[in-house]
């Protein structure tokens, strides 16, 4: 992994502790999770402690410090959407992917998530794809997402 382009993203802040988390969300947005050895080289050009950097990388949910896929997916399992199909779009998604939650697939394209709720309780049940909201979902609909990624994956040349 190039990490040149993380003393570029610490220039970005000047270096300042006051742009860590700034600083951590950028790195993520660029290799999808929290590298060590980026972190290391945080921790030494802004000079703080390396425990420090990982008690903030721990304590935002934001934050991953394990690979994550360039989608990601998020399903929400609380109570309205649970009521309304949610599990048997889990069970659709995991056969899909070939992952259970928490997990991301092997050519690192995908990370499936579940939470209690997404907030939008009256559109559910609900997906949350790479920032985008899906309402009124089901196991059809939430498999032709993962079938349109993997199309515009293929048309644009990107190999898995």
């Amino acid at each position: 992994m190039d990490f040149e382009q993380v003393g570029k993203i610490i220039d970005k802040y000047q270096e300042k502790r006051t742009g860590l988390i700034s600083i951590l969300h950028d790195i993520q947005d660029r290799y999808h999770f929290l590298p060590e050895e980026a972190l290391r080289k945080v921790a030494s050009r802004l000079k703080m402690d390396l425990n420090d950097i990982y008690g903030v990388a721990t304590f935002y949910k934001s934050f991953s410090l394990i690979p994550k896929g360039k989608h990601s997916i998020t399903l929400c399992l609380g109570t309205a959407c649970h009521v309304r199909g949610g599990p048997k779009i889990l069970r659709e998604m995991k056969k899909q992917l070939n992952i259970e939650p928490g997990q991301t697939t092997a050519d690192k394209q995908f990370s499936l998530n579940v939470v209690n709720c997404l907030g939008v309780c009256a559109i559910g049940p609900v997906m949350f794809v790479d920032g985008k909201f899906y309402g009124e979902m089901n196991p059809l609909k939430a498999r032709r997402i993962i079938e349109k990624i993997n199309k515009n994956k293929r048309k644009n040349g990107v190999k898995s």
